[in-house]
């Protein structure tokens, strides 16, 4: 009983300070006015990134994504030009947060770093389907987002990207240039 007295009493003598989450006393959290600092490798839903403007999103609708995903939760459909010809974004995009379970394969197997987890959690809402039911533009969120919940990813996506963009302008300029086509 002594030792259950003495913690008891060492709660209250050395409180937790807001920005860590150790501490030798009280360790309630008055959760919605304060809420514990998410870790950087949280995971939770996953969202689109867009670099710069919203027309500018980094998913090519390769689908390599909805056909990783264990319960199959992503949906997928490629747009098209007037012509009929595809082009390199989605159409649709949906994710249906009922069945996804959070595991993050979806960001693993994506080659385009298009799709990443989020660190949102609250997302509770009046209406149970509609909300649950997340389509591209509800999905959509900056590169700057992206960059502030997970910085140390970012970096290293980032250098990869400038590597990748610095090698393929090294091809094109050591490509030979191509013959001029004949006058008809």
């Amino acid at each position: 009983m002594g030792i259950t007295f003495k913690n008891f009493l060492a709660s209250y003598l050395s409180p937790r300070t807001p920005d860590t989450l150790e501490s030798d006393g009280l360790v309630t959290v008055q959760y919605p006015e304060e809420k514990l600092p998410q870790k950087e490798n949280f995971r939770n839903f996953p969202f689109l990134v867009y670099d710069g403007t919203v027309d500018n999103i980094r998913c090519v609708a390769c689908d390599i994504c909805a056909k990783e995903c264990p319960p199959k939760c992503i949906y997928i459909v490629r747009e098209f030009d007037k012509d009929g010809k595809p082009l390199k974004r989605p159409a649709v995009f949906d994710i249906d947060f009922t069945v996804c379970m959070n595991c993050g394969i979806c960001e693993e197997a994506c080659p385009f770093d298009a799709i990443f987890m989020d660190h949102e959690f609250e997302i509770a809402g009046p209406e149970r389907q509609q909300a649950l039911v997340r389509h591209r533009d509800g999905l959509l969120k900056p590169d700057t987002y992206f960059q502030k919940i997970r910085p140390t990813d970012h970096a290293a996506i980032e250098e990869r990207r400038r590597k990748d963009a610095e090698k393929k302008q090294a091809a094109q300029a050591a490509a030979p240039p191509k013959p001029p086509a004949p006058p008809q």
